[in-house]
């Protein structure tokens, strides 16, 4: 039985993937439009609720204000309220305990007009008609407040005495309407002089209207305002209100919804008619577009292609895709025949750079130990250019029977040119140390010989060493470079600050200074590149001399192959993945001592 080739899916049109987009994109301009005139409709409501309440304070306040007296009533409510007994939520036009009062003080005071007078004019009465006028005028305020607040339909209205930082209110009055209760209650219309310690959310409504006059916060379906009403006296006093929004937002709710449907339906049919636009214009003729691209890919024939591609010349961009991919092909077949041309450059100089590598690191003395004959010292070093090849070096060989030359190095550049102007530094130094030159004098003459034909403007850091071994006196000069690092026997690795001249290649005639370490058996000397110090993690965080200190400390006695390993996985676990970009070179020398020498 023959086996069937498997049947391949049929791929969604590009028709049907922009048919997909466009139903997402209808849905999501639908919630977009709807939550923006959600937003509009809610700042219409907010705007309409905020002028509401301003009015409605200002009709309070006004009702506050036709007694010319407000100042001194608010202060006498405020220092009297447990002394007065008032009649709440009275009624203008019926016989009352208020009206009963008024005859009372009119008839005593006959001169006295109870809704007009002035602060002289009660200062005037006895304590007893005070107290009177004070229980009269807050009664008749407060049913004009009530006949306010069912006006208005709010649910809380009242004012209160606060100063800042506004924890604490003192009621004057709350507007009371049938269904409610007078009390103390949370839920009462309060009387006069309850006191309550207010939330962090009214302690910041009350400063905000104290700052900009009012302020309306929403809480839901709830609006609370605030209206500073001004300061009476010594008191600071708030207008206050609780207001349902609840109708007034389910209504604007429902109008945004059918705004919103009805913008959707016209976006679908407006999406329906540029389909059909976008098929007949743009679609159509990509489509044969992507069809030949699919051949080339395939085939790579591109006389078929631009044969197939003549006839798609519409004057929009697709004609200028076809033409594009017309030219696409030409350049691809002319890229081709470049292509193995430049690939085998490319290959001829990748030899040359394993080469050049290759032949630098033979410069460098590599074979270890580099002396097995001599029992006085011993000596590791190694180099991890950052490119093929690198610009940092390293140098040791016996002068004589009696004296050892190192030297450590670090060139400004990197890669073929750092190499070169290495690979010219190193002869140099070598050539004057075997010399027989001093270290000053080896430094003074290779800074002459580099600047005298530096016409690249390169330098080079140096640290050079003569250790005469019979004794253990190591004299040194340093041009630039990083300062070693020193322990003593039975010590730890510490830095040496030692004098610095500058680098080689930068001013002519330069002189450098000398200094002598006396190196006792068992001392160690370590010389490094800044590549060490300077070695950065992912976070662009630098290793560092002190990490380089605890890495040489966390094994000092180890032999010096053992010491380079260590800062070699101490710079490793620091860096992790980030890409090494400079050269990492070390010497680790050990003096042991001749063997008249006693190693402490």
């Amino acid at each position: 039985m023959s086996k069937q080739p498997p049947v391949k899916s049929k791929k969604l049109g590009i028709i049907g993937q922009v048919a997909i987009y466009f139903i997402i994109a209808l849905f999501v301009v639908g919630v977009v439009i709807y939550f923006i005139q959600t937003l509009l409709s809610n700042q219409q409501v907010s705007s309409q609720t905020e002028s509401y309440a301003d009015n409605l304070a200002a009709e309070v306040e006004n009702a506050m204000l036709e007694y010319p007296a407000i100042e001194w009533l608010m202060d006498y409510w405020y220092n009297h309220s447990a002394e007065l007994d008032i009649e709440y939520d009275v009624d203008f036009y019926e016989i009352n305990e208020t009206a009963k009062k008024a005859r009372d003080l009119t008839a005593r005071n006959p001169d006295l007009e109870i809704r007009y007078a002035r602060e002289e004019d009660l200062e005037a009465l006895s304590e007893e008609d005070q107290k009177l006028y004070a229980e009269i005028t807050y009664s008749w305020l407060l049913t004009r407040v009530n006949q306010i607040k069912l006006s208005y339909d709010v649910n809380y209205l009242f004012c209160v005495i606060s100063e800042a930082p506004y924890d604490h209110q003192f009621f004057v009055f709350s507007g009371y309407n049938h269904g409610m209760k007078r009390g103390t209650g949370y839920e009462d219309a309060y009387i006069l002089g309850v006191e309550v310690d207010v939330s962090e959310a009214q302690q910041e409504g009350m400063q905000a209207a104290r700052d900009f006059e009012s302020h309306l916060a929403d809480a839901g379906d709830y609006v609370d305002y605030y209206s500073f009403s001004g300061i009476y006296g010594d008191h600071t006093v708030f207008l206050g209100m609780t207001y349902s929004q609840k109708e007034l937002k389910d209504s604007m709710a429902k109008l945004t919804l059918s705004e919103s449907l009805f913008s959707v339906a016209n976006a679908a049919v407006m999406a329906a008619l540029c389909m059909l636009v976008l098929y007949i214009l743009v679609l159509k003729p990509l489509g044969k577009v992507s069809a030949n691209i699919h051949l080339y890919k395939n085939t790579k024939d591109s006389s078929t292609v631009r044969d197939n591609l003549k006839d798609v010349r519409p004057n929009n961009e697709i004609g200028t895709l076809s033409g594009d991919i017309v030219d696409l092909t030409r350049e691809m077949d002319d890229y081709m025949v470049n292509l193995q041309t430049v690939t085998a450059e490319k290959e001829r100089l990748d030899t040359e750079l394993s080469l050049g590598s290759t032949i630098q690191a033979s410069m460098l003395p590599g074979e270890f130990p580099a002396f097995p004959e001599r029992s006085e010292f011993n000596i590791y070093a190694s180099m991890d250019p950052a490119k093929e090849v690198g610009g940092d070096f390293y140098d040791f060989f016996l002068i004589d029977d009696d004296h050892l030359y190192m030297t450590i190095a670090d060139v400004s550049g990197k890669g073929i040119p750092g190499a070169l102007f290495m690979m010219m530094t190193k002869i140099i130094l070598a050539n004057n140390t075997m010399s027989g030159k001093s270290v000053s004098q080896i430094m003074h003459d290779t800074n002459m010989a580099v600047c005298a034909n530096n016409k690249a403007d390169m330098f080079v850091t140096v640290w050079v060493g003569i250790l005469e071994i019979s004794t253990g006196k190591l004299t040194c000069a340093n041009a630039g470079h990083e300062y070693p690092v020193l322990k003593k026997p039975d010590g730890q690795y510490e830095l040496l600050k030692d004098t610095h001249g500058f680098v080689i290649g930068g001013i002519p005639e330069m002189q450098y200074k000398e200094y002598e370490i006396q190196l006792e058996p068992g001392t160690k000397i370590f010389v490094y590149t800044d590549g060490v110090p300077e070695a950065t993690n992912g976070l662009n965080e630098q290793f560092g001399p002190e990490r380089m200190l605890e890495a040489l400390n966390g094994e000092p006695d180890a032999e010096p192959e053992k010491i380079l390993e260590n800062v070699r996985a101490a710079i490793d676990g620091f860096v992790k993945d980030a890409e090494q970009f400079d050269d990492l070179t070390m010497i680790c020398f050990e003096y042991k001592g001749t063997g008249e020498q006693e190693v402490k």
